[in-house]
């Protein structure tokens, strides 16, 4: 049991910083470098004429944040999948260590990172086959 504390403990503190670093670096580029630095492409595509298994990341993330859940998950649903295992481990986790009882903190299980994987290989195999199958590109 005190394994698992240990365990859940830990990636309360990554997530919080990871979270708190990529909110920050998204401000100082939407607020500084948005109109300075160019999009740089995939080089995966560019060298091996195939969508990597993080085409798509970024746009899905800004689909979401403009409210597009559906145009988000056509781009990539790990995006989605990842708001809501990793948010909602973040926030019982954060309202449980706030002193909110009540609230359990959601425990970790091997299979969220188990089905984060099949997404993310299903989604590789699915772009890739429509693209060299019927020439459909995203």
């Amino acid at each position: 049991m005190k394994k698992q504390r240990d365990l859940e403990t830990e990636l309360f503190r990554t997530g919080l910083i990871l979270g708190m670093t990529g909110i920050g670096i998204w401000i100082v580029y939407r607020c500084w470098l948005n109109d300075i630095l160019p999009r740089i492409p995939c080089m995966f595509d560019r060298v091996a004429g195939i969508y990597c298994p993080g085409c798509g990341g970024t746009r899905a993330a800004e689909a979401l944040l403009q409210g597009h859940i559906l145009l988000s998950v056509w781009y990539h649903p790990l995006i989605l999948y990842m708001v809501i295992i990793g948010g909602g481990f973040m926030l019982t986790q954060g309202l449980h260590r706030a002193g909110i009882r009540a609230i359990k903190g959601w425990k970790f299980h091997n299979w969220y990172l188990y089905a984060g994987i099949v997404i993310l290989v299903s989604n590789f195999l699915l772009k890739n086959i429509l693209r060299f199958v019927w020439g459909i590109t995203l």
